[in-house]
């Protein structure tokens, strides 16, 4: 690396400046010192001057190098194989080296993939004609990086966070089927509001008087009915316990002897012989025609709204 000197403020002509630059580059540190500090020296004057190595190619030096640490070993020791690219499989041949573009990123790893698989198509046969095994045995165990209790504390924190997620699931579902739930609950009260609101405007047209039709009862029956089938159905399905179908087996299946012939609820509910122009003096027995437009009294009117309420 060579140093130029600075040249004075005051300058000199093209011809003196070699030999001022040859001055200039024997001064000393101390020199240039006092030199920059009287104001001399002047920015971009002093050049760093850094020569290039010169690029060698000793072939002869690197095959010497070569054969001094080569060993005369066999493939086996060795392991070694050098081949270039394998066969492309879409165009069936070889890819030009010269071809491949170092600053394509793809294009070179390809190249290094297709350069490996050319070399354990070559090996591979080899090592089955040395009768050498190239996959591991099936008992084959190898030793952990790890130790058990790292292990044993992996697996804790996995067990822990798979059963957080069972519980989160868990959790997600009992919510789904609790707004079901509440979803069929609230259709089921808004089905029986609109019956029971049905029951009773029914009910107040068959008190005015606007109305000679009993069919909500019969509905309510049919309804009534149809649970108390249900449930025996249910009952039926289940059918009893051992003991139980051993006592009936024994001793019969009793029952209730007292209070046959006492009314029951379908007994209660069962209004078909009833007839609504006899109850209300509405035959033809009771007033005839005119009896059919008479108006109730004030008080019978009063008592019937009471009722209603």
């Amino acid at each position: 690396m060579a140093r130029r000197g600075a040249r004075s403020g005051s300058g000199s002509g093209s011809g003196s400046g070699s030999g001022s630059d040859s001055e200039d580059s024997s001064l000393s540190d101390s020199e240039l010192q006092e030199a920059f500090s009287r104001g001399e020296l002047k920015p971009g004057l002093n050049v760093v001057l850094e020569e290039r190595p010169k690029r060698r190619n000793d072939t002869n030096g690197l095959k010497q190098c070569l054969s001094e640490f080569r060993k005369q070993l066999a493939w086996i020791e060795r392991l070694d194989v050098t081949l270039g690219q394998a066969v492309d499989s879409v165009s069936q041949s070889d890819s030009d080296k010269d071809a491949v573009d170092a600053e394509n990123d793809f294009q070179r790893e390809m190249t290094f993939y297709r350069q490996a698989q050319a070399a354990v198509l070559e090996a591979l046969p080899k090592l089955h004609k040395l009768h050498i095994p190239t996959r591991r045995p099936d008992d084959y165990f190898a030793e952990m990086a790890k130790s058990d209790q790292q292990m044993q504390k992996i697996r804790q924190k996995l067990k822990s966070k798979q059963e957080a997620m069972e519980r989160s699931e868990k959790a997600k579902q009992l919510r789904a089927m609790r707004k079901y739930g509440k979803k069929v609950q609230t259709e089921i009260l808004q089905r029986r509001q609109k019956e029971k609101k049905n029951m009773l405007n029914a009910v107040k047209r068959y008190q005015k008087g606007l109305s000679d039709k009993l069919d909500f009862l019969d509905e309510e029956q049919t309804t009534s009915q149809g649970n108390k089938k249900g449930s025996a159905s249910q009952r039926i399905k289940k059918g009893p316990n051992a003991k139980r179908r051993y006592k009936n087996q024994k001793f019969g299946f009793g029952g209730k002897k007292k209070g046959s012939k006492w009314n029951t609820k379908e007994s209660v509910n069962d209004v078909s012989s009833f007839r609504s122009k006899v109850a209300h003096n509405k035959g033809p027995g009771k007033g005839g025609k005119k009896a059919l437009n008479k108006r109730p009294g004030k008080r019978a009117r009063q008592k019937m709204k009471n009722r209603a309420r």
